[in-house]
């Protein structure tokens, strides 16, 4: 019988995301943290019923949305059918698993309580906290680092889980495609799960790909239990050193944002903004990284392949470029979490070259880089005390318009694009 997780995560781990880190100001004097309060109180309209049950005050509101704390004290403990069906899973043939999922469909979409494939409501938030900031001080322009390097207007992240043996076969037919694109990906490995390649992971990252970790054994029992997560934790954290990554993402997306301050990562990858259809759906309502105490997490914020074809029967990629649009509408980062195994079958493959093929084309306002580049870019600009002298940052204002709406705009490019308030 797995321990009930008597240390659940609290606000601390979610409290440094505050709107003025967000954002990061450039205008003097700064605004103070009193004046902040109140522009966050007057914003936290915009944020659902449940984020707002504990008070307005920042570090509610951040753990309620950042920290999925809105779904309740016990999010991350898999009930016992859930923990049942990954006992059996092993056993079962893979279309007889895709099968309960596309049935489990029409349950999951009723009781979701955030929107999907769009959750707009926190760039809302952020956007209304500046516009009444802003407002409180009688001015209609707002200095601030822009969100990306060089001004670009968001970020275009590609990663990969290689969940068995066949999938690591075929990863380097997906590595030949992204390249031939210009693109590059991370490839998360399962360690323990088939014999790693370790000629494939030499050639992908001397061919600038990165290379992470997705756990253990992808048994679904990595957060079972308390013990069973640190004796697999210390195992994690030696497959990161020895393959040289600082990428994580947990198998089946469990997690535990208390329990994994215990793995020595620089990122992580295993929440995401809304997702209906995963073993534990929610979602961080943010489609920009963020801070989990000691690491930063890099949500995906795309449809998973998997989800795509096999659950929705989608055979274009429809909804990925539609998501994409509203991610690039607000200036947030587009990241995409496929899977070798799937791609080498039926519909998925051709989806996903057509889907690059048409990113490519709108290439000049995006941009594209690897997971850790993303997570040591966030963290440059949340630390610096003078986040221009960030390399590659780009001063910006923040326009309000007669509408009370935002435009953001780069000073030295004279461009922006608009994020709703």
């Amino acid at each position: 019988m797995p321990e009930v997780a008597t240390d659940r995560p609290g606000p601390e781990l979610t409290a440094s995301n505050t709107p003025q880190a967000f954002w990061r100001l450039t205008v003097d004097p700064a605004p103070t943290d009193p004046e902040w309060s109140a522009a966050i109180a007057k914003a936290a309209g915009e944020l659902p019923a449940a984020a707002r049950r504990d008070g307005d005050d920042a570090a509610a509101l951040l753990f309620n949305t950042l920290g999925e704390g809105q779904f309740g004290p016990d999010h991350w403990r898999l009930g016992l059918p859930r923990r049942a069906y990954y006992r059996l899973k092993p056993l079962l043939p893979r279309s007889l698993t895709t099968r309960l999922r596309s049935l489990h469909r029409g349950v999951a979409e009723q009781r979701f309580e955030l929107g999907w494939p769009e959750e707009p409501r926190w760039a809302a938030f952020l956007a209304a906290t500046v516009g009444h900031l802003a407002k409180a001080r009688g001015l209609e322009r707002l200095p601030y680092v822009r969100l990306w390097p060089e001004g670009r207007q968001f970020a275009f992240v590609l990663t990969h889980d290689i969940e068995t043996a066949k999938g690591q076969a075929f990863a380097a037919r997906v590595a030949d495609l992204e390249e031939g694109l210009g693109f590059r990906s991370s490839f998360n490995f399962v360690t323990e799960r088939y014999p790693l390649d370790q000629g494939l992971i030499a050639d992908l990252r001397g061919r600038g790909f990165e290379i992470g970790v997705h756990g253990c054994r992808h048994d679904g029992r990595l957060f079972s239990s308390r013990r069973r997560f640190l004796r697999r934790a210390a195992r994690i954290n030696r497959h990161l050193r020895e393959l040289g990554a600082v990428g994580f993402r947990s198998p089946l997306t469990h997690r535990h944002p208390g329990w994994m301050q215990d793995l020595e990562m620089e990122y992580d990858l295993s929440f995401f903004d809304s997702d209906p259809y995963e073993p534990i759906p929610g979602g961080v309502m943010t489609v920009w990284p963020f801070r989990i105490g000691r690491f930063w997490e890099l949500p995906y914020t795309l449809p998973q392949d998997h989800t795509l074809a096999a659950v929705l029967g989608e055979r274009t990629p429809k909804l990925w470029l539609e998501k994409l649009a509203f991610i690039r509408s607000v200036g947030g980062m587009a990241l995409l979490n496929s899977h070798p195994d799937y791609l080498r079958e039926g519909p998925l493959w051709p989806m996903y070259e057509q889907f690059l093929r048409q990113v490519r084309e709108g290439s000049d306002e995006q941009w594209h880089a690897l997971p850790r580049e993303v997570a040591r870019w966030w963290r440059a600009r949340a630390e610096a005390a003078a986040p221009l002298d960030v390399p590659g940052a780009v001063p910006g204002v923040l326009e309000i318009e007669p509408d009370g709406r935002l435009s953001l705009a780069a000073a030295a490019a004279g461009a922006g694009h608009r994020l709703a308030g």
